[in-house]
């Protein structure tokens, strides 16, 4: 496999966590307060969804755009869908985060290990991988034109 089906690969996979994430984070508010809970959403957008109030389900969306962004992001580079506008930096910039994002869980962890299940471990791995497939998928998108 070519420096440039690989690339599009790890773009592709990459893309697809952040989808799944978006509508993991979505089903939070057909399914309510436990659902927010478990995904450690912090207490005022709990006590939203428990309240009914209208801040749940719009952060919620906010969030969830946001990982669709970076979908789309990842589907641009790997030229699967039209070129976005500073689709590099963009690129790089959301592989920086979710790098960050992934060794947070690490002070997180020590710092707060009553909080800690297999969740936050989980969602810190997957975050750090995907931040090495956007970071590593760009490269060799970039490599290859």
């Amino acid at each position: 496999m070519n420096k440039d089906k690989i690339g599009r690969l790890f773009l592709i996979i990459a893309a697809v966590i952040a989808i799944v994430t978006a509508l993991a984070h979505l089903s939070c508010i057909y399914l309510g307060e436990s659902c927010y809970r478990s995904q450690l959403a912090p207490e005022v957008i709990i006590q939203s969804a428990v309240n009914g109030t209208l801040l749940a389900p719009l952060a919620t969306i906010l969030v969830s755009s946001l990982f669709l962004l970076c979908a789309s992001y990842a589907l641009s580079a790997a030229n699967m869908i039209m070129k976005l506008p500073l689709l590099k930096t963009a690129v790089y910039s959301i592989s920086i985060l979710c790098l960050f994002r992934g060794l947070a869980t690490i002070p997180l962890w020590l710092a707060y290990p009553e909080m800690f299940g297999s969740f936050p471990i989980i969602a810190g791995v997957t975050w750090f991988i995907s931040g090495v497939l956007f970071f590593l998928g760009i490269r060799r998108q970039s490599l290859a034109t």
